[in-house]
């Protein structure tokens, strides 16, 4: 049962940061006031979120519990498909994916601890290997997936087909999955370096994506590469204090 739902949650996710690629054109052309920049964040937003949230919301998860974290994250990524499926413009898709990328960002960040929960030492890997082997799959299917869609019932349609098979995963997950670990109830979160990760990768992907598109010189990517420096800056000097400190 935890591994099917578990699959069910890393499938999607994997699913959903790919499936847009293929309708890019479309959306852009069938959706008011999108452009070509609207595009790339259309896709990067999701994977930024993800990506940026994983350590935060893993460390959340050792101490508030990791199957009410999962959960929560389920239920954030069906409601930003859906939301993403009524976008009015370019704008609002962009917000929306991120949405999805913090509940995808949730189910990537517990999945594999849910698993090595609750299975033993010597099943766990099979597990693991199986979660992660269908949502690789997921990431490829989508590509495919995406297109077939898109042209048979329009581009809101790779959406729509979240919210079911969310709805029923979630409320799956919340009437049979339990914590099978202790929460770590005194262990604490680095907010701060985590606060400064995210607008550090933030502002390097803006630099790099901004310099395509007509507009933008190189003196916008030179800011946002000194941003980018003084917040590693920061981030660096917090480690070195850190490490000081607990020695």
């Amino acid at each position: 049962m935890v591994l099917v739902n578990t699959t069910i949650a890393a499938f999607m996710a994997f699913l959903d940061s790919n499936i847009v690629v293929i309708s890019l054109p479309v959306i852009v052309r069938e959706l008011p006031n999108t452009n070509a920049f609207d595009a790339v964040w259309i896709v990067m937003g999701y994977s930024i979120v993800s990506a940026t949230m994983l350590l935060t919301l893993g460390r959340l998860g050792d101490i508030f519990g990791r199957v009410r974290l999962y959960k929560l994250g389920f239920a954030t990524f069906t409601a930003g498909s859906a939301l993403c499926s009524v976008s009015w413009s370019g704008l609002s898709l962009v917000l929306f994916r991120m949405v999805q990328g913090l509940g995808g960002a949730l189910i990537f960040a517990n999945n594999n601890a849910i698993l090595t929960d609750a299975f033993p030492a010597n099943e766990r890997g099979k597990a693991i290997g199986t979660n992660q082997v269908v949502g690789i799959a997921g990431s490829v299917i989508a590509l495919v997936a995406g297109g077939l869609l898109t042209s048979a019932l329009g581009w809101r349609s790779i959406f729509w087909i979240n919210v079911p098979v969310g709805v029923f995963a979630t409320t799956w997950a919340h009437l049979r999955l339990r914590e099978l670990s202790e929460p770590q109830t005194k262990e604490s979160v680095d907010y701060l370096g985590n606060a400064l990760f995210a607008p550090g990768l933030t502002l390097f992907l803006l630099g790099s994506t901004l310099g395509a598109f007509e507009g933008y010189t190189i003196f916008h990517f030179v800011l946002m590469l000194l941003g980018l420096s003084l917040v590693l800056v920061f981030f660096l000097l917090k480690r070195v204090l850190n490490f000081r400190c607990s020695t």
